[in-house]
């Protein structure tokens, strides 16, 4: 079976986009899944989309990881509001369905702002910081992230016994400035640092502004520049967390499966 494919990227976080609405794609089929991220043998990507209709949103987000397993991707969203709107299922803004709840966003010349999920807590562990912003993020700060061992220390906190079985995303922060950061993140699901995880980029801008006092950070990644508003609660808690920066389509094709 011949299958219609869209490419597309969100700072370097690359994704397969299929339209599931007028297209059969068995999303049982976690072997093909794994075929078509793969970067030898496939189409190539940090992870696979579908859109999906589903009734009261304008549309739904069915995200996979690279190795098959399921999560939030704030990158991956932003490419899904992009993907839907060069498809014709929104203009502007929508409202739409992912594996962690409902998410507003809108969409204006090639940038979307992208509403999160609301953040319960920052919890500390010694001297790092983890926080759930709908996939789990282990945040450390380091005094020259550009040279730090991301992936050997990355897997080794995400495969590390507090975190088993199911392990976490890792991200590692270096300050730029009092309002921006640079963060370098080692994927769950990918096994491996990606140029950019949108939902990791938040958890560390929420991190970063409660130590500081913000409420907008800037961050640059190996892939590009984000920037994360938010509102902090008195009890520590955080809403109307909204990620912003570009997403983009890279090519479309086709493959047989």
């Amino acid at each position: 079976m011949e299958m219609e494919f869209y490419k597309y990227q969100g700072t370097g976080n690359d994704f397969i986009m299929i339209d599931s609405r007028n297209q059969h794609f068995d999303e049982t089929a976690i072997q093909l899944v794994t075929r078509l991220c793969d970067r030898k043998f496939g189409i190539g990507a940090d992870g696979l989309i579908m859109i999906k209709d589903k009734e009261g949103y304008d549309f739904e987000m069915v995200y996979y990881n690279a190795d098959g397993s399921q999560s939030m991707c704030g990158n991956g969203a932003r490419c899904a509001v992009a993907f839907s709107s060069f498809l014709g299922i929104i203009d502007k803004q929508c409202h739409f369905y992912a594996i962690d709840g409902p998410h507003d966003a809108g969409y204006h010349q090639g940038k979307v702002e992208l509403g999160m999920r609301a953040v319960k807590e920052i919890l500390p562990i010694r001297d790092d910081f983890f926080v759930n912003t709908g996939s789990p993020h282990h945040v450390r700060f380091v005094d020259e992230v550009k040279n730090y061992p991301v992936v050997e220390e990355g897997a080794r906190i995400r495969y590390s016994d507090g975190y088993h079985p199911e392990g976490t995303n890792v991200n590692f922060v270096s300050v730029i400035s009092d309002d921006e950061i640079f963060v370098r993140t080692y994927e769950r699901g990918v096994e491996d640092e990606t140029l950019s995880c949108g939902t990791g980029v938040t958890g560390c801008a929420l991190v970063f502004g409660s130590i500081r006092g913000k409420t907008e950070v800037k961050i640059q990644t190996l892939g590009g520049s984000l920037q994360v508003s938010f509102t902090t609660n008195p009890d520590g808690s955080f809403q109307d967390i909204v990620l912003i920066g570009p997403a983009e389509q890279v090519f479309s094709g086709k493959i047989t499966i």
